[in-house]
């Protein structure tokens, strides 16, 4: 039992992009019947090591090539996209998936994708509310007139009202949010003071809460399954230490988030017991029987597939013997 995790990053000296991409389509293809829960994609633009900036594509792709495997896309930040478009986007991937894409939606963070689509950072909150308002309404089947325009999405999605859809954050205003539009929330702080404000607000505004996910303190968001630790490092710690160091870049001040390392060396990284972890396939069967999933992001900071490809099968290793073993 595992989540595949893909951002495809491909920094300088990694893997092609076009081999990191065929990987990663053909890694969910292999894992869906072999213990894979869900395929988690990531969104981000204008960044140094081209990561993937456009989820949709990417989860048509998986989708196409497998039947039964769940994808969500993590986070979208609806700020970036115009509600129409996105709705479009939204109901032909429904389609295409038969209802298996989800969605958690944020409004950015990073000032340079601000930049980049022309978004005043200062208005992200009041932009995703009127976004995702309209976004909603689309994918509803209604028909809505907005700002003088006559606007109805074609063709609808499979799924009744859209997928499913949830708010992904870790401040007041993201769970409020999520609360005032009746979705899930997905927090990047572990904060019981935050889970109430959530649920709280779902009351207020007539919902009973939806779905809640909170960072569990000591849990790895990054795993990958060795029979020799110390050789997985030095093969795997580059790699790992370019994906810490860029995504902590993106939080230059916040060290709230669970999956945020402030590691600068590979030892730091390993030393730390941190997000990033390298589990034996004993230890990582012993986490699926506590009933964890492992996080795995098989081709973190750019890992050939080569090399990525028997830290995968060891994952399915521990995922079946932890299975035989119930």
């Amino acid at each position: 039992m595992f989540i595949l995790r893909f951002d495809m990053r491909a920094p300088l000296g990694s893997a092609p992009t076009a081999d990191l991409y065929a990987a990663a389509v053909d890694m969910c293809e292999w894992a869906e019947d072999r213990g894979a829960v869900i395929a988690v994609l990531s969104e981000h633009h204008a960044t140094d090591d081209g990561h993937l900036p456009a989820p949709h594509l990417l989860a048509a792709a998986i989708a196409a090539r497998t039947t039964r495997l769940a994808i969500l896309l993590a986070a979208v930040p609806i700020t970036f996209w115009d509600p129409v478009r996105l709705a479009e986007e939204i109901s032909v991937l429904d389609i295409i998936s038969n209802g298996r894409v989800s969605y958690a939606l944020g409004i950015g963070h990073r000032v340079e994708e601000c930049e980049h689509f022309g978004v005043d950072p200062r208005g992200r909150g009041k932009l995703a509310d009127e976004s995702l308002d309209l976004l909603r309404k689309l994918l509803h089947g209604h028909t809505v007139h907005h700002d003088g325009r006559r606007i109805h999405v074609t063709p609808p999605p499979v799924t009744p009202n859209g997928p499913s859809m949830l708010i992904a954050g870790g401040s007041k205003a993201a769970a409020r949010r999520a609360a005032r539009h009746g979705l899930g929330f997905i927090s990047q702080v572990a904060s019981p003071d935050l889970k109430d404000l959530y649920e709280t607000e779902c009351r207020a505004n007539g919902f009973e809460p939806g779905m809640a996910q909170f960072p569990v303190e000591g849990t790895p968001t990054t795993v990958f399954v060795a029979d020799d630790v110390d050789a997985a490092w030095e093969e795997l710690g580059s790699y790992l230490l370019h994906d810490a160091v860029t995504a902590a870049s993106y939080r230059k001040s916040d060290d709230s988030v669970a999956s945020i390392s402030r590691a600068s060396t590979v030892s730091e990284l390993r030393g730390a017991g941190g997000p990033y972890r390298i589990f034996t396939t004993d230890e990582a069967a012993d986490w699926i029987r506590g009933g964890k999933p492992i996080p795995l992001l098989p081709l973190c900071g750019g890992v050939p597939p080569a090399i990525a490809w028997p830290y995968l099968e060891r994952a399915v290793t521990a995922s079946q013997s932890a299975q035989e073993a119930q």
